[in-house]
């Protein structure tokens, strides 16, 4: 995908974001660490033309739920969560990049249920690759990518990495992948 492509994707669900949701009232959208909180940014700048009136964004860390936390660092990096207000009885749409094995929508959801309890959780993705561990599925998704387990999908975005593109990279099958959530 290229620039034009993700923002074709970006337009698209936050149209759809706002139909499922009959609106913005009550609505939060959180970005995952690291490139789900950009995203969820520029849908909420989308939002704000259509529907013209302002979606707050919250940015979730989710370092201390991941189930691999010790198998990825001994020191790891961790970063605030900064999601202003409650979130209980609030439309929160979880925002990320890749939908994968699921485990760090997992993650993502047990940080959230322990600040409140949301009226919903809902989820909005980029990409989803398929190769679920968990039984998770994105409400909205911008573009379904068949792959295998042994290739490695690398989002970038303008505001992470300088440009914005997503490109598919094929790993040695000599290794046996380690999926990172």
């Amino acid at each position: 995908m290229d620039d034009d492509a993700i923002r074709r994707v970006l337009f698209r669900l936050s149209h759809e974001i706002t139909e499922q949701n009959k609106g913005v009232d009550g609505l939060l959208l959180v970005g995952i660490r690291t490139r789900g909180v950009p995203l969820a940014r520029r849908l909420a700048g989308l939002i704000k033309q259509q529907e013209k009136a302002d979606v707050p964004v919250g940015v979730l860390d989710i370092t201390f739920y991941r189930d691999d936390l010790t198998i990825i660092a001994t020191q790891p990096v961790v970063r605030r969560t900064e999601i202003s207000g409650r979130i209980t009885d609030k439309k929160i749409v979880l925002v990320d990049d890749v939908l994968f094995t699921g485990r760090t929508v997992r993650a993502a959801m047990d940080a959230l249920m322990d600040m409140g309890r949301p009226r919903v959780i809902q989820l909005a993705v980029l990409l989803d690759r398929g190769h679920r561990q968990l039984p998770i599925r994105a409400d909205y998704v911008g573009k379904n990518i068949p792959t295998s387990p042994h290739q490695k999908v690398h989002v970038r975005l303008v505001e992470t990495d300088g440009e914005d593109s997503v490109v598919i990279e094929e790993m040695d099958n000599k290794k046996d992948p380690t999926p990172v959530i």
